[in-house]
């Protein structure tokens, strides 16, 4: 559920843009809106809004609000890359200034795994959203804009699938079965 929850401005700009035969400027309106409609009910629902979300609700703002302004479709084309590399800056700025892995921080109680795979993790995410953003900045200005927006939704959402089933592949050799008790395996 909470996937479609973070979805939710994604899916909501893919209707509108269609759905008013191809108008960015009124896709984007409506994504604005329904960035705040989620940021809101973030707040009613849980008293609290997570970083991330405040961050890509401000980046939709001001991208948003630049390509509205302006009237040039170039800044929302630059926002997903800009949410990208936030993300690999964050991951990266945690590892190598502070020595964190956040990746731990969040998933560390679900697996248990040696620092170095924490580290080989956290390296393959930053690559994963610097490539992403890279790779949307190609899309964006190497083909059309409705070739630009499908992409936005279906190639980002199959690319990232297949990165964690990647992830997910690799991790398996790590996760470990439920240590079976001696009392378990005892015949009485």
């Amino acid at each position: 559920m909470k996937f479609l929850f973070d979805l939710f401005p994604v899916l909501v700009f893919f209707g509108a843009y269609f759905g008013s035969g191809g108008d960015l400027f009124f896709a984007t309106k409506v994504a604005m809106g329904a960035s705040t409609i989620q940021v809101a009910f973030a707040w009613w629902r849980w008293r609290k809004v997570e970083s991330m979300l405040l961050f890509s609700y401000a980046l939709i703002m001001v991208l948003g609000g630049a390509t509205l302004f302006f009237h040039k479709s170039a800044f929302m084309l630059w926002k997903p890359t800009a949410l990208y590399w936030a993300f690999a800056l964050v991951l990266a700025g945690a590892k190598l200034l502070k020595g964190r892995d956040l990746l731990r921080s969040v998933m560390g109680a679900q697996l248990l795994l040696p620092d170095q795979i924490w580290t080989r993790l956290t390296y393959a995410w930053i690559a994963f959203f610097v490539g992403m953003g890279f790779l949307n900045l190609y899309v964006a200005f190497s083909f059309t804009e409705a070739t630009w927006v499908k992409f936005k939704l279906f190639g980002t959402l199959g690319l990232t699938l297949v990165f964690v089933i990647g992830q997910g592949l690799m991790l398996a050799r790590y996760m470990q079965d439920e240590p079976v008790t001696e009392s378990a395996g005892e015949e009485k």
